[in-house]
């Protein structure tokens, strides 16, 4: 099975925090996970990997400049058939002003929006390289997504990085329509770390009342510090793809402390929040195999318990990042995960059924 540098588009941050692979013994997790667990459209390709990711760094701060470099195989080439821009708008002080990417705005047109936050566990990753998955599903949706530049962390903890994504927002929606946007129908997305942000935007924009969101879009979310902490895991859980070792690295960089605690600060941790009243509807989706399965089922009961509208998926045998995985191996599981998020978002926006 071959893969051409295409197919690696947005698949850095799902393959870059493998640590190993099915049959090999886990450096970090030390597990190995049988085969059969494993969803059998992903078993090929983890199985092609196997040598080039027990290579990966582990995840510390001197590892960071190596770990922050675009994923070899990847080609983030901008489509040139969906516009896009790069601004700079003002978080305020004492936060340093913010890059955006902003796409697909088509003025005097009233069409839903999405602010997106990418993922990478809170220390890694950018908008720059997601502005091509951003555009496919801009496309696809006929709407204008907005994906922010937030400063990682462990250089900047969550109080900054959380205002320059709220920052992003506010923006959006200042700038309706000259970007030819609905303002009642803005959402906000993420994976992973990038899901936990958006978790965060929807509190905030909860408790400051400037912004009223339509939808959360989830995907395997980052929520829960106590997770691999205090918070103990099967063992063939988190084995693949996003390890307990490396959440807690993200965690405390992102905290700027010690994950798991006795206390989290305010909207840090959104599995920590204990008012979920008022908040959206969201989908979240999480495979059975990942590290944040536990605490993203958990969340979404939560959620529906307060009332916001809640889709669950979650997908057996699938590992963190698998929809990357399977899109990257042509793998059915990846196309009918697509729809299924595609649809979410479509009822979430307000959008015909496809």
């Amino acid at each position: 099975m071959e893969f051409n540098r295409r197919e690696w588009l947005g698949a850095g941050a799902a393959l870059a925090g493998m640590a190993a692979l099915p049959k090999v013994a886990q450096a970090q997790a030390a597990y190995t996970v049988p085969e059969s667990m494993i969803h059998p459209e992903l078993r090929p390709i983890l199985r092609q990997f196997t040598s080039t990711f027990a290579k990966m760094p582990a995840w510390t701060v001197a590892n960071l400049p190596e770990l922050r470099k675009p994923f070899p195989f990847a080609d983030f080439t901008p489509l040139a058939t969906v516009p896009y821009e790069r601004k700079v708008i003002p978080v305020g002080k004492p936060h340093p002003d913010v890059p955006i990417y902003v796409i697909n705005a088509k003025p005097g047109t009233s069409r839903p929006a999405i602010l997106h936050t990418h993922g990478g566990g809170y220390v890694t990753g950018s908008a720059e390289t997601s502005v091509r998955q951003m555009q496919e599903l801009a496309a696809k949706l006929d709407c204008v997504v907005v994906t922010v530049e937030y400063r990682l962390a462990p250089e900047t903890t969550y109080a900054g990085s959380m205002e320059d994504n709220y920052a992003g927002l506010k923006w959006l929606h200042a700038n309706a329509e000259s970007l030819g946007v609905d303002r009642s129908r803005i959402a906000v997305m993420g994976e992973s770390a990038g899901g936990g942000h958006a978790a965060i935007l929807a509190l905030l924009a909860r408790d400051r009342g400037e912004v009223p969101l339509c939808f959360q879009c989830l995907i395997y979310p980052m929520l829960d510090d106590r997770t691999g902490t205090t918070r103990k895991v099967q063992p063939w859980v988190g084995a693949l793809g996003w390890t307990p070792a490396q959440n807690r690295f993200g965690w405390e960089s992102f905290l700027g402390g010690k994950p798991g605690g006795a206390k989290a600060p305010k909207y840090a941790v959104p599995a920590r929040m204990a008012d979920l009243n008022g908040l959206p509807p969201a989908f979240i989706a999480v495979g059975t195999l990942d590290l944040f399965c536990d605490e993203d089922i958990d969340y979404a009961q939560r959620l529906n318990n307060a009332g916001a509208q809640t889709e669950l998926v979650v997908v057996p045998g699938a590992i963190h990042g698998f929809d990357l995985i399977a899109l990257m191996s042509k793998a059915k599981l990846g196309y009918w995960f697509e729809g299924v998020k595609l649809n979410a978002l479509r009822r979430g926006l307000g959008l015909p059924a496809a």
